[in-house]
C-alpha cells in the first residue's frame, strides 16, 4: 500500500508556499519569502524632467486660456462700445422721430395744410388769364413768402420740442445715455429737414407748372428758389439755439415778436436802406411791371449763400452750446461764420451804376435793346426775352384791323414793349404815351385784360393817329375805338367788363389801356352796350360804310347811334358827348 504525499498547505505558518513573505495572520512575524529567481520590477518614481516638462505643459495651456479669455473680453468690449457709424444712426432714428413728433403739433400741421393748399389753388385757380403767358423771373420770386407762416410755426413748436424733456423731468435720465447732449441737439436741428424738403417741393411745383406752359417767357433763378427751404431751416435752427440758451417756453414767441418790431425799426432808422433790407430773409420787390433778367438787380446768389451760412452758423453754435466743443465743430461754425459775411459783403452794395445806365437805357431808348420782327404789314418789337409773343400781338392787330374801314384797315403799325425800369422793381411807373404816328405800345404783361387792353391801344392810333390823341378822345369816337377793341373777341361783353376800371357795364367809366386811360361817358357806353350784342357782321359793314364821320371829332354820339343803327342810343343814358359831362 502506497502512501500519497501531503499536500495540504501548512497553514501553522500563516503562509502559502509560493507566495511573497507576509505576515502570519496568526502569530504576527514577518515570514522571509522563499527565492525564486526572479528580481521583482523595481517600483516607479516620478523623475525630475517629467515634472518640469508636466509644469511647462500647464503654464502653457493656462497662458493661452487667458488670452482665449482677454481676446474674448476684448472682442466683447469692442461690441459693446458704439462706432461712429452707430451713434450716427442713433442720431437719424431721433431726428426722424422728432419729425414725426413735430407733424403732430397743430400749429406745424395747420399752417403746413394751408401752405400746400393756398398754393394750388394759386396754380390752378388762375389770375385774369395772365397766368397763361407767365414771366418766370417773377414766378421764382412769388414763392418766397408762402412758407412764412410755417416757418414761425416750426419755430415755435422745435423749441418746445427741445424742451420738452425739461419741462417733465427726465433730464437727468439721459445721463445714463450713450448719446451726448449735443449729438441731441444735432437731432432736434435735423428734424425741421423734412420740412424743408416738402417745402422745396411745394415750391418747385408752381414754378415748374409755369415753366412748361407754352406762353411762358424769361428765366428763373435757383437761388431765388432756394430761399423758401433755406428760411424753414433757418427757423427751425433758430428754434433749438434759443431753447439751448434760454431753457423757457415763452422764448421763441417772444423772439419772434422781438425780432419783427427790431427789423421794422432798423428798416426806419435807416430809411429804408438797401443794406438793412436784405438783412431779412424774405426780400420781396413786387409792383413794377415784370423787368428782362439782365435789370432785375436782385443779389439772388449772395443772399442764399447768407442765409446758407446763417444756418450752419446757428446750428453748429446750438451745438457748441450743447456740449459738442470738438474740433469738428468748431471749423464748421467758423467757416459758416465766414460764408454768412461773405454773403451779407456780397448783397449789401446798391445797384451799381452799370446798372442803372442799363436800366435807363432800356426805359428812355428801348430801340437800342429789342428784337424787331415784321408779321404781315405791321413791325413788332420786343425786349428779347419776349420775342416769342409777336405773333400773339400780331393776331389783335390782325383782329382790330378787319374791322375798321378806309386806310387804317391796311395801315402799317409799329408795336414797341416798352418798360419803365429806372425806379426799380417796386414802383410802377406809368408809361407815357407815344406821339409817333402808327406806334402802339405793349407792356411786359400779357395774357387775360392786358389783351383787350392792347387792343384798346390799338385801335385808339387806328382812330386817332397817335396814343396821345388817342388817350384825349371825348368825344363820340369813343365808341368807334370801343367797337374796333372788342368787336372781334370771343365774349365781347365779358371783354368789355374787364377793360372797364369799375368792371361794370354801365354808366361812365375808365378804360384801361396800355400807357393812358381812356374815359367813356355813360351815353356812349350804352350804346356800346348794344353794339356788342348786335351781329358782328351787320355793324362791322357799317362802320366801313361810314367810316370818316364815325372817326370825326365833329360826329355827335346821337349821330354816331343812328348812323349804327342803334336808335334808342340817346334814350338809354343821359349825358352829352364829352368827358366832362
Amino acid at each position: 500500500m502506497s502512501t500519497t504525499p501531503d499536500t495540504t498547505p501548512d497553514t501553522s505558518s500563516g503562509t502559502n508556499p509560493g507566495t511573497n513573505p507576509g505576515t502570519n495572520t496568526r502569530t504576527g512575524t514577518v515570514v522571509r519569502a522563499t527565492p525564486t529567481g526572479v528580481e521583482p520590477p523595481a517600483p516607479t518614481r516620478p523623475t525630475e524632467q517629467s515634472t518640469t516638462a508636466e509644469q511647462s505643459t500647464t503654464a502653457e495651456q493656462s497662458t493661452t486660456a487667458e488670452l482665449s479669455l482677454t481676446a474674448e473680453q476684448s472682442r466683447t468690449t469692442e461690441q459693446s462700445r458704439p462706432t461712429e457709424q452707430s451713434r450716427t444712426a442713433a442720431v437719424l432714428a431721433l431726428a426722424r422721430f422728432e419729425a414725426r413728433q413735430l407733424l403732430l403739433h397743430i400749429p406745424v400741421c395747420v399752417f403746413l395744410v394751408v401752405y400746400v393748399g393756398y398754393t394750388g389753388w394759386k396754380v390752378f385757380n388762375g389770375r385774369e388769364g395772365m397766368d397763361d403767358y407767365p414771366v418766370l423771373q417773377d414766378v421764382d420770386r412769388s414763392t418766397q413768402t408762402g412758407p412764412v407762416l410755417l416757418a414761425i410755426a416750426l419755430l415755435v413748436c422745435v423749441n418746445r420740442t427741445v424742451l420738452r424733456s425739461r419741462k417733465r423731468g427726465t433730464d437727468q435720465h439721459f445721463d445714463v445715455l450713450v448719446m451726448e447732449p449735443w449729438r441731441r441737439t444735432v437731432a432736434h436741428a435735423l428734424s425741421v429737414v423734412p420740412f424743408a424738403a416738402i417745402t422745396a417741393l411745394v415750391v418747385l411745383f408752381p414754378f415748374t407748372w409755369a415753366a412748361l406752359k407754352p406762353g411762358a417767357v424769361g428765366h428763373g433763378s435757383p437761388a431765388e428758389l432756394a430761399v423758401g427751404p433755406l428760411v424753414v431751416l433757418l427757423s427751425g435752427v433758430c428754434g433749438v439755439l434759443l431753447a439751448r440758451l434760454i431753457p423757457s417756453g415763452f422764448a421763441a414767441p417772444l423772439a419772434v415778436v422781438g425780432a419783427y418790431v427790431v427789423t421794422a425799426l432798423a428798416s426806419t432808422a435807416t430809411n429804408g436802406a438797401h443794406w438793412t433790407h436784405w438783412l431779412f430773409p424774405v426780400v420781396s420787390e413786387d409792383g413794377a411791371d415784370p423787368f428782362p433778367s439782365d435789370l432785375l438787380g436782385r443779389p439772388a446768389a449772395w443772399h442764399a449763400l447768407y442765409l446758407t451760412g446763417l444756418v450752419v452758423f446757428l446750428a453748429g453754435v446750438a451745438v457748441l452750446v450743447g456740449g459738442g466743443r470738438t474740433r469738428a465743430v468748431g471749423a464748421v461754425t467758423a467757416l459758416a461764420l465766414a460764408a454768412t459775411a461773405a454773403g451779407v459783403a456780397g448783397q449789401s452794395p446798391g445797384d451799381s451804376a452799370a446798372l442803372a445806365a442799363a436800366r435807363a437805357k432800356a426805359s428812355a431808348g428801348p430801340e437800342k435793346v429789342r428784337s424787331c420782327v415784321a408779321h404781315g404789314r405791321s413791325t413788332y418789337c420786343a425786349y428779347p426775352e419776349w420775342t416769342g409773343l409777336t405773333d400773339d400781338w400780331a393776331s389783335v392787330v390782325g383782329r382790330v384791323q378787319s374791322l375798321a374801314g378806309g386806310a387804317a384797315g391796311g395801315e402799317r403799325l409799329t408795336v414797341r414793349q416798352r418798360v419803365d425800369a429806372r425806379y426799380g422793381l417796386i414802383d410802377d411807373a406809368a408809361l407815357e404815351p407815344s406821339t409817333t404816328p402808327g406806334t402802339v405800345t405793349v407792356t411786359t404783361r400779357w395774357g387775360g385784360n392786358r389783351i383787350p387792353e392792347f387792343a384798346v391801344g390799338v385801335a385808339s392810333v387806328l382812330v386817332t393817329g397817335d396814343e396821345k390823341s388817342g388817350g384825349e378822345v371825348c368825344d363820340a369816337r369813343m365808341v368807334t375805338i370801343m367797337w374796333l377793341a372788342l368787336g372781334a373777341e370771343s365774349d365781347p361783353m365779358t371783354a368789355f367788363r374787364n377793360v372797364r376800371l369799375d368792371d361794370s357795364t354801365e354808366g361812365s367809366a375808365f378804360v384801361l389801356a396800355a400807357t393812358n386811360s381812356l374815359s367813356m361817358t355813360a351815353r356812349q357806353t350804352a350804346i356800346v352796350r348794344e353794339l356788342l350784342h348786335k351781329p358782328r357782321y351787320s355793324v362791322t359793314a357799317k362802320v366801313k360804310a361810314h367810316w370818316t364821320e364815325l372817326t370825326s371829332p365833329k360826329t355827335s354820339t346821337a349821330r354816331v347811334a343812328q348812323l349804327l343803327g342803334v336808335p334808342a342810343g340817346h334814350e338809354q343814358a343821359s349825358g352829352g358827348d364829352s368827358c366832362g359831362e
